[in-house]
């Protein structure tokens, strides 16, 4: 079965064993559909059972009926939270999932090719494609169709347009 990731536990939440969540999803109340929760950790997978969803800032609280004290929250800070791919919610049609685009070939309009997308930054007002280009810090183009002119998981690239500011930064 194919899992996709929706966060990362970013900390435990009390002494009861609530985990603090950093949600890798548009959709924050999507939390509130789920009943069953995975959460793999140091090569160790644990399958839960949530019982109860809260929100705090920009973190989603859980509680799972496994964890019941901060003790056996502290085992799970840093893993990551996977739920079955067909329990993804839709998307719409000119949306991607983040893991279905990284390693995406980018290419300027002429068929110049860029490098690679290795990371998606999510800012808030519009995400940042990282594109490796042998520098430092990666081309970083931000996700707006001026810019992203066209994306195709299919066929594995995404067209971009450059402007002089972003150039050989």
């Amino acid at each position: 079965m194919d899992y996709i990731q929706i966060g990362k536990v970013a900390n435990t939440h009390g002494v009861r064993g609530e985990l603090k969540i950093f949600p890798l999803t548009d959709d924050i109340r999507r939390f509130e559909l789920l009943k069953h929760i995975r959460i793999e950790n140091n090569n160790r997978i644990f399958n839960c059972t949530i019982t109860g969803v809260k929100y705090f800032k920009n973190l989603v609280i859980l509680q799972l009926k496994e964890v019941q004290n901060m003790n056996e929250a502290l085992e799970l800070k840093g893993g990551t939270l996977l739920i079955p791919m067909d329990e993804a919610l839709p998307l719409s049609e000119d949306e991607n999932y983040i893991f279905e685009m990284i390693g995406l070939l980018a290419k300027e309009e002429d068929g110049t090719e860029l490098g690679r997308l290795k990371e998606v930054l999510e800012t808030g007002t519009h995400d940042i494609y990282v594109i490796d280009d042998g520098s430092k810090h990666g081309l970083m183009i931000p996700a707006i169709k001026e810019f992203v002119t066209e994306v195709n998981v299919e066929e594995g690239y995404l067209i971009v347009k450059l402007i002089e500011g972003l150039k050989g930064l």
